[in-house]
């Protein structure tokens, strides 16, 4: 089975995250796609919020995380499992979803990067 590049299948061709197309490939609705990546229910369903700056930020981050762990879990929907629910010890058992909502995505993907390069988690 061929891996899901989550970017290629949420981009629009204005290249925007398409929330829609998001959490249908994630298998949530919008209303819990804007609980997981902390933003508000209308910056995931009005179109000039979804154009945000702020709004295509997050999603971004959400995607880029979920893409890289997408394969080491078996899927979009598994990585989105681990997303909200695995602890993560080097950040004092905060999960992926915590540190996303904190602003914190940058040290998140460092952190994945380095696992990805054989580090230690």
């Amino acid at each position: 089975m061929p891996a899901t590049n989550l970017v290629q299948e949420t981009i629009t061709d204005d290249g925007y995250i398409a929330p829609k197309a998001l959490a249908r490939v994630l298998r949530v609705t919008q209303t819990e796609l804007s609980n997981i990546t902390g933003l508000r229910r209308e910056a995931v369903s009005k179109r000039l919020r979804i154009r945000s700056l702020s709004t295509q930020k997050r999603l971004r981050e959400t995607v880029e995380i979920l893409n890289r762990v997408s394969d080491w879990c078996g899927g979009p929907v598994q990585a989105l499992a681990w997303f909200r629910s695995q602890p993560l010890p080097s950040f004092g058992d905060l999960t992926a979803e915590d540190l996303l909502k904190a602003g914190r995505a940058d040290a998140l993907r460092a952190y994945l990067r380095r696992v990805a390069e054989g580090g230690y988690a």
